[in-house]
């Protein structure tokens, strides 16, 4: 007769942390930092479609490593539930706790209750109207959630990245600087420049995937950073005053003085600057 399988349930959770474990350091890292002006989110991602950070509400940010399938269908529950929190109560009643609480509650529960585990890790970032009002929460794939001050790594080797950034990273550092001091942590120990012969060669710009919460916008403040201006602005070099490249970089012609090249005006409204409507991205690879 053949004994019943039987396992402690310290050893089911030990074991499902670790594949969940496992199934995220496969990823390439994702660092969201807090500069002068805002929250910058830069993510390694040579895909152009399949994005790792998104928008969520006016002054909301998401960014997330894993497996796309399931990081994407959390992204679009967020949105739905900013939705629906700001128009049946008030805009200003949707914040980033919420969103973030609403996450570790829906994680742990999977966590707890499923089989499998989600292979993912966030981060929720709200901008607010000082820089001491930023905030950054990290949530882990059994639900646990941490606030954080400065910045937040997920994904890949996040504890090497993590190291570099405690040596580098300023608090009040201009875009440009931010993002330098992000790009070079996350080449340390990428595998496209391990595979190009490593040293102190940086991620190109076509690797990377880069938005700012710019606090200085009055609504949507949620800007991605792409083409030219994002070139120039890991070179330290201005942005050619080019209309497809206003375009591209979804800024308006006419940026006010003082602006970092290619995010446009700060005080305009932004008609197109975020991202479309939620859930029009396909599934892809399972790991991101």
């Amino acid at each position: 007769m053949t004994m019943p399988y039987y396992a402690s349930a310290e050893q089911v959770m030990r074991d499902r942390s670790e594949y969940a474990r496992k199934g995220i350091s496969r990823g390439r890292s994702v660092a969201v930092l807090t500069y002068a002006d805002g929250v910058l989110f830069i993510a390694e991602n040579p895909s152009s479609t399949l994005h790792k950070v998104s928008e969520l509400y006016d002054r909301i940010g998401f960014a997330a490593v894993g497996r796309y399938s399931e990081f994407e269908s959390l992204r679009v529950a967020g949105i739905r539930l900013a939705d629906v929190r700001g128009y049946s109560y008030n805009r200003r009643d949707v914040t980033g706790r919420v969103i973030a609480n609403a996450y570790a509650q829906t994680l742990g529960a999977v966590f707890t209750e499923q089989m499998k585990p989600y292979e993912v890790e966030l981060c929720v970032a709200e901008v607010g109207d000082t820089p001491a009002a930023d905030q950054l929460y990290r949530l882990t794939f059994d639900g646990s959630i941490v606030d954080e001050p400065q910045f937040v790594v997920m994904g890949g080797q996040a504890e090497a990245v993590t190291g570099h950034l405690r040596q580098h990273f300023t608090p009040g550092m201009g875009l440009a600087q931010a993002l330098q001091v992000g790009v070079r942590a996350l080449s340390a120990v990428s595998p496209v420049t391990a595979a190009n012969g490593g040293g102190h060669e940086q991620l190109p710009a076509e690797q990377l995937e880069v938005a700012v919460l710019d606090r200085r916008r009055p609504k949507r403040t949620f800007r991605r950073v792409v083409g030219a201006a994002l070139t120039g602005l890991l070179t330290d070099q201005p942005a050619p005053a080019d209309p497809a490249t206003a375009e591209a970089t979804h800024a308006p012609s006419a940026p006010a003085p003082g602006t970092p090249p290619g995010l446009g005006d700060p005080t305009a409204v932004d008609t197109a600057g975020g991202d479309p409507a939620p859930g029009q991205q396909d599934d892809g690879t399972p790991q991101q």
